[in-house]
């Protein structure tokens, strides 16, 4: 079958492009992507050549740009990864989010309906559902658990949940949603936490902690994610939200902390900053929805996990130097204008 996969440039999106072509090597991939300045053309190289993979540069909000794709590879799923994700970003400018995030998701639910489309998957986020108090570990995220949404940015995506679930229930569209918690692994744009610490670290700069780093996260192996993401496009119950978490807890501090210790840096390079506006304090997901209904799990703990995040880091350091330098942008031309 044909799987449309939007964003599929960026961190999560190119991984699970990876994941599906090798775990499911007849199933035909198409990735749109707008190639924004999160969006990197050159992750992708090992799947242009293939003949079951097609990529097209085009914004997931122009309905000319999806009505003509959705027209010419009729998918039987399409996968949402598309979205502004940065926070800090959304703080900056909150408009250019609300298009892409809930725009953008109309303008592709618009499109499945008119071609029949088999399943669209939403891919959110846990924070939409705003944040759990650090003296309370018992309390997690379940898929009951009211929106209360902190940013712009976790807005956008709340707003492109429930648009989802409303077309689901207005017009018969056969939806899914999965909420993730912290993504982390290969591919990670440097400007997030742990690929910003590991580049600023090995050129001994200083390593930029909010407040007092207190902040928790759940941090979830990119792999795992997109292993659970295919299980619910796949197998999940249509018009249900699935929490995708990684059981693996860790505070910011911790995080960076464990970090220098691989690298063999001193903590001296940490420098606390002024913290973010509406700063999240602690997320947590309980995932016992998806493990009950399709048996998933994550396979990747925290410690094995980060440190094949960080020899990766290692090991691929021409990817991420290409970012910090801007280079990466110039690729999509390099690729295409001579075709």
């Amino acid at each position: 079958m044909t799987i449309l996969v939007t964003g599929g440039a960026g961190f999560i999106g190119s991984n699970f492009l990876f994941w599906e072509a090798e775990k499911n090597p007849q199933d035909r991939l198409v990735c749109l992507d707008a190639l924004t300045y999160a969006g990197n053309l050159s992750t992708l190289a090992p799947l242009m050549e293939k003949e079951n993979f097609r990529f097209v540069k085009g914004d997931i909000a122009d309905s000319k740009c999806v009505d003509q794709l959705f027209a010419e590879e009729k998918p039987d799923i399409v996968v949402n990864f598309a979205a502004e994700s940065h926070v800090d970003r959304s703080i900056e400018d909150p408009g250019l989010f609300l298009r892409t995030n809930i725009l953008g998701t109309q303008t592709l639910m618009d499109a499945c309906r008119k071609y029949g489309v088999g399943r669209y998957h939403q891919v959110s986020t846990d924070e939409v559902y705003g944040d759990l108090p650090l003296d309370r570990p018992e309390l997690m995220f379940t898929e009951e658990t009211p929106i209360h949404t902190s940013s712009p940015y976790s807005a956008s995506k709340a707003s492109a949940d429930l648009l989802v679930l409303a077309y689901h229930r207005t017009f018969g569209l056969p939806v899914s949603i999965s909420r993730c918690s912290n993504n982390y692994g290969p591919y990670h744009f440097p400007e997030k936490l742990i690929p910003l610490m590991i580049s600023r670290a090995l050129a001994d700069e200083s390593l930029p902690v909010y407040g007092d780093g207190a902040n928790i996260r759940d941090w979830l192996y990119v792999a795992d994610h997109c292993a659970a993401i295919d299980a619910v496009m796949r197998r999940g119950r249509v018009g249900e939200v699935y929490n995708i978490g990684g059981h693996n807890e860790r505070s910011n501090l911790e995080v960076v902390k464990t970090i220098l210790r691989a690298l063999g840096k001193p903590e001296t390079l940490i420098r606390f900053v002024k913290d973010r506006p509406g700063h999240d304090m602690r997320y947590a997901i309980d995932p016992t929805k998806i493990h009950d209904e399709l048996g998933w799990l994550p396979e990747t703990d925290f410690d094995s996990g980060i440190a094949k995040t960080i020899q990766w880091y290692l090991d691929n350091r021409a990817w991420w130097e290409e970012i910090l330098s801007g280079d990466y942008q110039n690729y999509y031309k390099k690729m295409y204008e001579n075709r």
